[in-house]
């Protein structure tokens, strides 16, 4: 049931310019499909800072806790949701001709898959296969409201 998920675009901004963006978690409502609102639990930043994330679909509403696992000005932004149940982040790296190649991934674990049985039961493998839809149909879509975010600073 574990998956691994990634895209990318194109975005004319800076790597550092980006990675400053997204590094913001408070901004993530501004491009996420399904998370509505982040904030910081404390003031600590970088990796080991963790923050709260206020999520919803047509279907229900949640909360997550996740923690910052990478945090590299201009390379990489990620965290882990749970934690370790999925890890979610982007990559960033200069573009030939200017601006940068920004890649989105998720990856579940096994750890998930045993959260998921315990929860669910034998609807396991289903609810799974939601949130896959979700993250390969989000992630295009998250990139391209990054992208129009940037473009309107």
């Amino acid at each position: 049931m574990t998956y691994e998920l990634q895209d990318s675009i194109h975005v004319d901004a800076a790597p550092e310019e980006v990675h400053a963006l997204l590094s913001d978690v408070t901004r993530t409502g501004e491009w996420s499909r399904q998370c509505h609102r982040c904030e910081w639990e404390d003031e600590r930043r970088g990796v080991g800072a963790r923050f709260i994330g206020h999520n919803r679909t047509l279907e229900r509403e949640w909360q997550t806790v996740s923690e910052v696992i990478a945090d590299v000005p201009g390379e990489h932004f990620a965290w882990s949701v749970g934690p370790g149940r999925a890890e979610w982040g982007y990559r960033m790296r200069p573009a030939d001709g200017g601006g940068t190649e920004l890649t989105e991934y998720t990856r579940t674990t096994e750890h998930l898959e045993k959260v998921f049985v315990e929860r669910y039961g034998e609807r396991a493998e289903e609810e799974n296969a939601i949130r896959h839809a979700a993250a390969r149909e989000g992630i295009p879509a998250t990139l391209a409201a990054i992208r129009a975010v940037l473009t309107a600073r």
